[in-house]
C-alpha cells in the first residue's frame, strides 16, 4: 500500500502543529513559502495579491489614522498572510487530492490510538503533556481535560469536528468501511475527554438545524431516525440518573454555572469578549478597529483591570468575532459576516449535508470562541465552501452507494 503524499502534512496539521511554538504560530504557517509555490504551480494563478489588496484600506488607516505600533503590526500581518497561504493550500488540496477519505480515516484512527494512550497519562505527574488543568467553574476545583498536543481542549475539539461530521454522515448513510461498534467510539471519545461545552453545543445545534432543514429526507433514513430516538432516550435517562444519584458531579456543576453566567471560560469567550472588544474600540477607531497586533497593546490595561490580573500573561480576546471587531472595527466584522453569507449562497452550502453541518457549526462557534489566526477554524470554513463532498449531496440519488469520486471528477 503506497503512502499518500499529503498524509504527512495532514498529520503535522492535526497532531503536532503547535508543539513548542508561541500561541498562534504553527508549523503549517512556517511552511507557507513551500505551500505558496505549490499552489502557484498547481493552480497557475496568483492567490496572495488579491488578499493584500483587500487588506490595504485597513493597513493604511491603521498605520496613519490609528497610529498602530509598527513592529507588532508587521509581525501580526505577516502571520495572517502565512495563515492565508496555508488556507489556499488547503483549498488546492481539496481540488487535487484523489482520496480525501483515506487521509481523514488515517487521522481518526491515529487520533483514537493517541487518545487511548493519553488516558493512563492522566494519572501520572506527566499529565500536562496531553491534559490541560484549569479552574473553569466556581466551586468545582481544577478540571482536567484532554488537549493532546494543541493549545487547549477547545482547540483540540474544534480541530476534530470536520472528521466527526464526515464519518458520522458516512455511518448514517452506510458508506463507512468501519463497523459502527468501532467507528462511534472513535468519534465520541475526543469530545468526552476534552469536555468542550462550546464545541459540543455548536455540534448539537448544527445537527438540529440541518435535520430541521432536511427533515423529510433525513428522518426517513432508518439509522438517523433510530439515532434520534435512541440518543434522545439515552440523554434523558442519563441526565435523570446523574441528577438523582450524582447531582454534584463536575459536568452538571459546569453546565449549571454556564447557564447562570458563573463559568469563567464560557463567560470569557462570549459576553466578556464582546464587552472588552467594545471598550478597546473606544480607545482608537470604532469603524476600522485598532489594527493587527494592537489588542495586546491598546487593550492590556483594559483587560487586566477587568479581570484583575496581577500575573505576567499576554492578554487576548478568545472569540473570533469579537477579536475581528476589535482589530478591524465595525467595517471588519460586517465584512466578515457578509463574506460568510455570500459564500453560503454562492456555493449553495444547503445542498450538501456535510457542508451545511460545517457552516452552521462554524457560524455559531465564531461567536463563542476561536481567534483570528486560527487555522482550524479556516479549514472548516474552506471545507464548508468547497463542493467536493458529492457523496453527501442532499439531492444525490446514490447517498448509500458508498462510491468515492476521484479528484478529477470533483474538480
Amino acid at each position: 500500500m503506497s503512502l499518500n503524499k499529503y498524509l504527512p502534512f495532514a498529520y503535522i496539521y492535526f497532531f503536532i502543529n503547535a508543539v513548542a511554538l508561541p500561541f498562534g504560530l504553527t508549523y503549517t504557517a512556517l511552511l507557507a513559502p513551500f505551500f505558496y509555490v505549490w499552489v502557484l504551480l498547481a493552480r497557475k494563478k496568483e492567490v496572495l495579491l488579491p488578499f493584500i489588496i483587500m487588506l490595504l484600506p485597513f493597513i493604511i488607516v491603521h498605520l496613519t489614522i490609528v497610529d498602530a505600533e509598527v513592529k507588532s503590526y508587521a509581525v501580526s500581518l505577516l502571520n495572517l498572510l502565512l495563515v492565508y497561504i496555508f488556507c489556499q493550500a488547503v483549498y488546492t488540496f481539496l481540488l487535487v487530492c484523489r482520496d480525501i477519505e483515506k487521509i481523514f480515516r488515517g487521522i481518526v484512527i491515529m487520533n483514537f490510538i493517541v487518545c487511548l494512550l493519553a488516558i493512563p497519562l492522566y494519572f501520572t505527574p506527566w499529565s500536562f503533556i496531553a491534559w490541560d488543568e484549569q479552574v473553569l467553574t466556581e466551586g468545582v476545583g481544577r478540571l482536567r481535560r484532554l488537549k493532546l498536543f494543541t493549545y487547549e481542549p477547545s482547540y483540540y475539539a474544534l480541530l476534530f469536528t470536520p472528521f466527526f461530521f464526515f464519518f458520522l454522515l458516512q455511518y448514517f448513510f452506510r458508506q463507512s468501511r468501519m463497523r459502527g461498534i468501532i467507528l462511534l467510539p472513535m468519534l465520541i471519545l475526543p469530545y468526552i475527554l476534552s469536555l468542550s461545552v462550546g464545541v459540543t453545543g455548536a455540534i448539537f445545534l448544527s445537527g438540529l438545524i440541518t435535520w430541521i432543514i432536511h427533515f423529510r429526507k433525513l428522518t426517513k433514513k432508518r439509522r438517523i431516525a433510530n439515532a434520534i430516538i435512541t440518543g434522545g432516550v439515552l440523554v434523558v435517562a442519563g441526565v435523570l440518573i446523574l441528577i438523582l444519584f450524582f447531582g454534584n458531579n463536575q459536568v452538571f456543576a459546569r453546565l449549571s454555572d454556564i447557564l447562570s453566567g458563573r463559568d469563567n471560560s464560557a463567560r470569557g469567550r462570549t459576553v466578556d469578549a464582546f464587552l472588552l472588544a467594545s471598550k478597546i474600540l473606544q480607545e482608537k477607531n470604532e469603524y476600522f478597529g485598532v489594527g493587527l497586533g494592537q489588542v495586546k497593546i491598546v487593550g492590556d490595561d483594559i483587560i487586566r483591570n477587568y479581570y484583575l490580573y496581577n500575573m505576567d500573561i499576554t492578554v487576548s480576546i478568545p472569540n473570533a468575532a469579537a477579536e475581528t471587531l476589535a482589530i478591524f472595527g465595525w467595517v471588519g466584522i460586517i465584512l466578515r459576516i457578509a463574506i460568510e453569507l455570500f459564500l453560503f449562497m454562492y456555493t449553495r452550502v444547503w445542498t450538501n449535508y456535510y457542508r451545511l453541518l460545517l457552516f452552521i457549526f462554524m457560524f455559531v462557534y465564531q461567536f463563542t470562541g476561536s481567534f483570528i489566526t486560527n487555522i482550524a477554524e479556516y479549514v472548516i470554513w474552506i471545507l464548508a465552501f468547497t463542493n467536493v463532498f458529492h457523496q453527501f449531496n442532499a439531492e444525490s440519488e446514490n447517498e448509500t452507494s458508498g462510491a468515492t469520486l476521484t479528484g478529477q471528477e470533483r474538480a
